[in-house]
C-alpha cells in the first residue's frame, strides 16, 4: 500500500469522527487496462467530497453524484463499471477495461484506528470483510496475501508507506526527493554536515542530521525501505552502506563509477559483510540511461526503484 492509501484511511477516519456519512470504495479486480490496481482506495462523503482514487476521474465523479443523492449502498456491496465498451468510454476506462469495486459504509468503522496504528508501526495487516454481515476481521498479512474476493469475503492488505532514505543533501538528492515523493515514497534525507539543508523545503521531507550509519539504524530499515547514498564522500556513503546492506531494505544503491564501485566493494569486504550482502549493492546506482546531470541521475535512480519495488528487473552490477 502506498502513501496515498494511508492518507485515504486517515481522512476517512477523521470524517467519521466528525459525524459525516462516509463510504469506502476499494478496487477488487480489473479486466483489460485500468488506471488503478486492486487495493486502491477512495473515501467519499455524503456531500460528494472525496479522497483517493479508483480510476482516472470519471468513476469518482459518478460515485460523488451517487453519494450526494444518497444512492450509495447501505450495506457492503460490489459495484462494476465498464461492462460494455460504451460504458468503459463514458467512465474513462481505456481499451474497454472493466473495474469492480467493493463499496462499504463506514458506520463507526472501529477497524480504522487499529489498522492505522498497525501501519504506523510499519507492519502489514490483512482485513477480511464479510459482505453479508459487514463484519471484518484483522490479522497480520502473510507472504503471498493480496487483495481478492473469496466467496462473500473480501480480503485487502493495508500497510506502511514505502520509504526512501537518501544519504547526502546535494543537488541529485534534491531532484530525487521530489521525484520519489510523486511516486508515493516517504522521503528521508540524511546529512550530518552544517548548512546541508540550506535551500531545501524541509516540510516536504524528513531531514536527519545523524551520522549515516546511525540514521539507517534509527529508522529501522525494513523490506519497504530503499537506501541510496549520493554524497560522493566514501566516509559518509560507506558508513551508511555498512548498515544498509545488513538490513532488510529492498534496495541499496550508491552513486559512483564502475571503478569507484569496485574500490567500494573492496573496502566493504574488509568489514563484517558477507559476499551475498555486498552483492546486494546497486552500483553504479540506477538504470543505465547514460545519465550525466543530477536530474538525469535522479531519474535513473527513481526508475530502478520503481522497477525493483514492482518486482521487475534490476541492474545489480
Amino acid at each position: 500500500m502506498n502513501a496515498l492509501e494511508q492518507d485515504v484511511l486517515q481522512q476517512a477516519c477523521d470524517w467519521v469522527a466528525q459525524g459525516h456519512v462516509v463510504h469506502l470504495l476499494t478496487v477488487v479486480q480489473t479486466w483489460g487496462s485500468a488506471p488503478r490496481q486492486p487495493g486502491a482506495l477512495l473515501a467519499i462523503r455524503g456531500d460528494g467530497r472525496h479522497a483517493g482514487s479508483v480510476s482516472g476521474g470519471c468513476v469518482e465523479d459518478d460515485l460523488a453524484q451517487r453519494a450526494r443523492k444518497g444512492h450509495l449502498p447501505a450495506t457492503p456491496s460490489r459495484l462494476t463499471y465498464g461492462v460494455t465498451q460504451d460504458e468503459a468510454m463514458r467512465f474513462g476506462l481505456p481499451c474497454g477495461g472493466t473495474l469492480e469495486l467493493v463499496c462499504e459504509p463506514l458506520n463507526g468503522a472501529q477497524w480504522l484506528q487499529p489498522v492505522l496504528q498497525t501501519i504506523r508501526q510499519h507492519q502489514l495487516v490483512l482485513r477480511s470483510l464479510d459482505l453479508d454481515s459487514g463484519v471484518s476481521v484483522l490479522r497480520p498479512a502473510l507472504a503471498g496475501d493480496e487483495p481478492c474476493l473469496q466467496g462473500r469475503h473480501f480480503n485487502n492488505i493495508y500497510g506502511p508507506r514505502w520509504r526512501l532514505l537518501i544519504i547526502g543533501a546535494n543537488q541529485t538528492a534534491l531532484v530525487l526527493a521530489a521525484i520519489a515523493r510523486s511516486l508515493d515514497f516517504h522521503v528521508l534525507v540524511c546529512d550530518p554536515r552544517e548548512q546541508a539543508f540550506a535551500g531545501w523545503d524541509t516540510t516536504a521531507i524528513t531531514p536527519l542530521t545523524l551520522m549515516p550509519d546511525d540514521a539507517v539504524l534509527d529508522i529501522r530499515a525494513d523490506a519497504r525501505t530503499a537506501i541510496v547514498a549520493v554524497t560522493h564522500d566514501p566516509k559518509l556513503d560507506d558508513m551508511a552502506l555498512l548498515e544498509a546492506l545488513k538490513s532488510p531494505a529492498f534496495y541499496v544503491g550508491a552513486l559512483g563509477s564502475r571503478a569507484n564501485q569496485r574500490k567500494r566493494r573492496e573496502r566493504l569486504a574488509l568489514f563484517d559483510l558477507s559476499v551475498d550482502e555486498i552483492a546486494r549493492l546497486h552500483g553504479p546506482v540506477g538504470l543505465p540511461i547514460a545519465s550525466r546531470t543530477p536530474a538525469e541521475i535522479a531519474v535513473a535512480i527513481a526508475a530502478e526503484l520503481v522497477s525493483v519495488r514492482n518486482g521487475g528487473a534490476s541492474t545489480l552490477r
